[in-house]
Order: structure tokens, then sequence, then C-alpha cells
């Protein structure tokens, strides 16, 4: 059950800086927190991404001064009006990038960072495959694999999202339910398959990204809006000698120099233009159970941003 309550102003410990929220993100982990798939202690303040302005600075946390514009993932109690952060956990957002966008990117665009840069470095030729590429995450994959030089294959689930995937730069466009996926993948790629399959969308996804990928491709699977990937054999990759990973953000972002530098990363394509960020949907942070229902009713389209 979510619902709005009213709480004591914290006051920053050692280390930690009180931010008032500008914007604060909305992610599909907050509805596995609140469904209970990822555990947590309740009742609890859930959101694990904003932005806003600095408050307060507790002692030692000489990163930030106050009046300073910063983002953050990764710390819990994001839906709220003030929150208390880590500073070794927070960025400065440049001026050139909104508040606005900065709460709609810190989980979905550095997951986008470390998933082409990292977890598989996306080369200039090869061709990728997108799924849910209507979606936040799925957004800003289709176009960063432009940006890098790749063929993006993505799939969506209805012909309006297939617009929105072809205008962010999708080459090729597969609808789930209309389509078999890895019939029309190998049918693009002449058979050879793609070097990665990027899938957030987990159960209903996970036979077809396999099968879709080529000799030594990836399979990135790093969400489960469908649910979980059932168990499979490892004996299912030997065919093509594929790769399954199953990554966390939290782990390639595990220092505050990894932290920094794929900030750095994000920012740069936002500057630079390669990378737009459409926010589809805003609600009122009250209004937070509305947003959960639209967004695992596959209803939104882009980020979506809860405003306090």
């Amino acid at each position: 059950m979510l619902e709005a309550v009213d709480l004591p102003i914290p006051s920053p410990g050692h280390g930690q800086v009180l931010v008032r929220h500008k914007a604060v993100g909305l992610n599909f982990i907050d509805t596995y927190h609140r469904g209970g798939l990822y555990p947590l202690k309740m009742p609890a303040v859930l959101g694990l991404e904003a932005a806003g302005v600095v408050e307060a600075v507790g002692d030692g946390a000489d990163r930030f001064q106050v009046g300073d514009r910063i983002a953050y993932n990764g710390t819990l109690g994001a839906y709220s009006e003030l929150a208390v952060v880590p500073a070794n956990r927070a960025v400065k957002v440049p001026d050139a990038v909104s508040l606005e966008t900065a709460a709609a990117v810190m989980l979905k665009g550095m997951t986008a960072e470390f998933l082409v840069r990292r977890c598989h470095k996306v080369e200039p030729g090869q061709t990728v495959l997108v799924h849910a590429a209507a979606g936040g995450v799925g957004q800003i994959l289709v176009q960063w694999c432009k940006a890098l030089g790749a063929t993006v294959i993505a799939t969506v689930g209805t012909e309006a999202k297939a617009a929105i995937a072809r205008e962010h730069g999708a080459d090729h466009v597969v609808l789930y339910g209309q389509d078999d996926v890895a019939a029309r993948v190998l049918e693009i790629t002449d058979g050879q398959g793609v070097a990665v399959a990027y899938d957030g969308v987990g159960k209903d996804t996970f036979e077809a990204s396999l099968k879709s990928l080529g000799r030594r491709g990836v399979l990135a699977t790093f969400g489960n809006a469908s649910g979980p990937v059932p168990p499979f054999a490892p004996l299912e990759l030997s065919g093509k000698s594929l790769f399954v990973t199953r990554p966390r953000l939290f782990d390639y972002i595990a220092t505050t120099q990894e932290l920094d530098e794929s900030a750095a990363a994000l920012f740069a394509v936002l500057e630079s233009g390669a990378v737009k960020i459409e926010i589809g949907q805003t609600f009122a942070l009250a209004e937070a159970r509305k947003a959960h229902e639209a967004l695992e009713g596959r209803r939104t389209t882009g980020a979506t941003l809860l405003i306090p």
C-alpha cells in the first residue's frame, strides 16, 4: 500500500547532505520493492533516484556546498520532499542539464551507460537487440547504441510504441505478439544474430533473446518487467558459446570514482545531444500509487517523474 505521510525533516550527519527534491525518478525496481520481489523492511519510503538542491551539509561532506544542484541514485527514500543522502553517492548536475532530466536518468541513464560501455562494449558495425525500446532505459539504449555506430533492432508492444522507437533511431522494429522476435532478428541479420541483447523484460523475452544471439553473443538480462527469468541449463548456451549476465547498476558504480565516471559519460552524451531524454509523464508525489499502476500496466513511455 502506498500512501503519503508527514515525517520530520531529517538533519544531515557526518558525510551527508540534505537535499530538497525538485523531481523524483520512478523505476521498475520501486515496484519490486513495493511488491516484495526485492524485500524491504516495512514501512519504508520507496524511491532510489532524485535531483534537487542542497539545503544543508554535514561534517565531512566536502563534495558539496549549500545551493549546489545535485542528483543521486541508490539511496532509498527518494519519494520525499527532502532527504538525507551520503555525499559520496551523489553527483553535481551540470548547468546544461535540468534537474528534471537528471532525476529521470540517474538510474536509467547510468544503467544504459554501463550496459553499452562496460557490460558489453558496443562497437561500430555491430547489431544489437533492445527490448522494451519505448521505455525509459530502452529509449536511451537505442540512442546511445546508434551514437556508437551500431544497428539497432528494437522490440515493442504496440504500433504507437513502434513509432517512438523509430523516432529515437531504431533501424528495425519488431512487435511482441505479432512477430516471432527471434525469427525476425535472424531474418534481419541474414542468420547471423546480434552481438548483444539488452533485455529488461525478463521472463517473457528471455528465450527469444537467447535465440537471437550470434556466435559468442551476450545476453544482458537486467530487469524483470514481466517476471523473473526461469531456471535454465548452462548447456543451452553451448551451441554458439553464448554469455548470459544478470548485471546490477550498483556493482558498476560501487565506488565514488566509478559513480563520477559513469555520471560524466552520461552527462556528456546528454550535453552533446546524442541522447535526448523524453519525460513521458509526471505525477504528483502523493500520486505515487497511480504512477506504479501506470508503469506496471505498461501505460508509460519514456521516463516518469514524481513531482514533490
